[in-house]
């Protein structure tokens, strides 16, 4: 008798018990207690403020007008070289400037570069470029260039590519195509060097090879010229630099045979100070 008096009450305690451990209590399907009310929640401790309005307008602000960002226009100027250059007896500014205004994915892009020496222009030239982004860190570059110095005025179809190597190498290599078939291409690539935060080394190096001799604006078939260099600037801002280098410029071949025949250096070292800027 007191057996069955115990299973029967086993059986009767079984179902309360096996709903207050069910392991899958609170899942999908089954009923879930409601919150509380807001008036019946436990009251905030002292230190911490209630939620005002305020509160709320500076965390949940209003975004429109800047859901979308790619369709702005945009521009940026770079003074990469703003110098004066010392050495081999030749002495003159030089400056290598490039921007770009438009969108994020289309931009027309510009390049000017320039050196001087004992007072007159030795080179001077302007690109005007279409770039078109083809990837996070690439640009595909179309356009004109214009040569103004040495020699006659030229111009010349432009094409290349420029953007962000690998290893932070930043990359330019554009391919020109001029009159009478006449080819050139220049190849440049810098790295920047952080030392600190605000002293940085930005190695530079440089070449170009022409397809075919033009002895009227003094370079020859093969490979042309090298430039090779370094500068140390510091930043007092990042829009603002003033620097110190040297750069040692080669010309190879046919083109420092013609240098040679006008009385110019071959190559040589020059002692570089100037300003890098950007706004």
């Amino acid at each position: 008798m007191t057996r069955t008096l115990a299973v029967l009450l086993l059986l009767v305690a079984s179902p309360a018990a096996m709903a207050q451990t069910d392991p899958h209590a609170g899942h999908a399907g089954h009923q879930q207690t409601p919150a509380p009310p807001d008036d019946q929640k436990a009251p905030l401790p002292p230190f911490i403020p209630p939620v005002t309005d305020e509160d709320r307008k500076v965390a949940f602000q209003d975004l429109e007008g800047h859901a979308v960002h790619d369709r702005a226009f945009n521009y940026y100027v770079l003074f990469d070289q703003f110098e004066w250059q010392s050495g081999a007896g030749a002495n003159g500014p030089s400056i290598d400037t490039r921007g770009w205004v438009g969108r994020d994915r289309d931009r027309l892009w510009f390049r000017a570069e320039g050196d001087g020496a004992d007072g007159s222009v030795e080179e001077a030239q302007t690109h005007l470029l279409y770039g078109r982004q083809i990837s996070r860190w690439w640009d595909v570059v179309a356009g004109i260039r214009q040569d103004f110095r040495p020699g006659p005025a030229q111009t010349w179809a432009a094409f290349g590519v420029q953007g962000l190597a690998p290893y932070q190498f930043d990359i330019e290599a554009t391919a020109y195509i001029g009159a009478s078939g006449r080819t050139h291409v220049r190849f440049e690539v810098e790295y920047e060097l952080l030392l600190t935060n605000r002293l940085i080394a930005q190695p530079l190096f440089e070449t170009e090879v022409y397809g075919k001799s033009d002895p009227e604006h003094g370079f020859g078939a093969g490979l042309a010229t090298t430039d090779l260099g370094v500068r140390l600037r510091y930043e007092f801002k990042r829009e603002l630099a003033p620097y110190v280098g040297i750069t040692w410029k080669k010309k190879w071949g046919e083109t420092a045979d013609l240098a040679n025949a006008a009385g110019d250096d071959r190559g040589a070292a020059r002692f570089v100070t100037g300003l890098r800027l950007w706004f």
